[in-house]
């Protein structure tokens, strides 16, 4: 079980920094805010939890990695429930769907906090349904990789 919950913290945290580096790569190729973490620390200030900025940098860094092994959870229930096998088709499935719920969480987030940053919102969901796809395609793998090194 320990050896578990360190494979699947490993393997999110990998699957969220490639994700989270994808962003960044396309926030400056389209010089837009594309940055989940920077914007997760708006929303923390919008919210009026009443943080430092320096905090609130933190904070969105901290819940950006958390909502991956999340993510992550819930695909290792698909995987070893045989919901979803760990295949090129399987692993698309997984990264269409957890896009799907990028986007939709992230336009609920914006409503609620009535925080409209000064993005392309179009261009950002965009990114962020292929930054989810990313992101499965690399959890897919390293919990692939780490199922061998483990048995």
């Amino acid at each position: 079980m320990i050896y578990t919950l360190i494979q699947l913290i490993l393997v999110s945290i990998a699957a969220t920094t490639v994700m989270t580096w994808f962003s960044y790569s396309m926030s400056e190729s389209f010089r837009e805010l594309y940055k989940e973490p920077v914007l997760l620390a708006y929303v923390i200030e919008k919210m009026k939890l009443k943080p430092n900025a320096h905090s609130q940098k933190i904070y969105g860094w901290l819940l950006h990695y958390v909502i991956g092994l999340l993510f992550v959870i819930g695909y290792y229930f698909a995987w070893t429930k045989n919901i979803v096998p760990i295949s090129i088709l399987g692993t698309l499935l997984l990264g269409i769907i957890s896009g799907i719920i990028g986007v939709v969480s992230w336009i609920i987030i914006f409503n609620i906090t009535n925080h409209q940053p000064r993005i392309d919102f179009r261009g950002y969901y965009i990114q962020l349904f292929f930054a989810h796809v990313i992101f499965a395609a690399i959890a897919a793998v390293l919990y692939t990789i780490t199922i061998t090194l483990i048995k």
